[in-house]
């Protein structure tokens, strides 16, 4: 049976660790973004863009570490560590 998307990212849990692993760098730099990419190329939607905050939030809690906001964001806003040891992704199988 195939599992569709929203199947695949149930199977993985997150230890989640009081500081974020994943920072952006200028809120400016957001402000400024025209296209807002961060809130489409992530597969766990971790970005949102906030009008009224005039901010992209981040719900880092829900990351699946696949490092694709450290390349995918057009001016490198984004800075992405592994979380520290004991936190982060816990892959299920099956």
């Amino acid at each position: 049976m195939s599992q569709n998307l929203s199947d695949k990212l149930y199977t993985i849990r997150f230890k989640c660790d009081d500081v974020s692993h994943l920072t952006i760098k200028a809120t400016d730099v957001c402000v400024d973004c025209t296209t807002k990419d961060c809130n489409f190329f992530c597969p766990a939607d971790v970005y949102d863009w906030d009008p009224s905050q005039k901010i992209t939030t981040v719900a880092y809690e829900n990351c699946i570490e696949c490092g694709t906001c450290r390349i995918a964001c057009p001016a490198y806003n984004i800075e992405w560590v592994y979380p520290q040891g004991g936190y982060g992704m816990s892959y299920k199988l099956g």
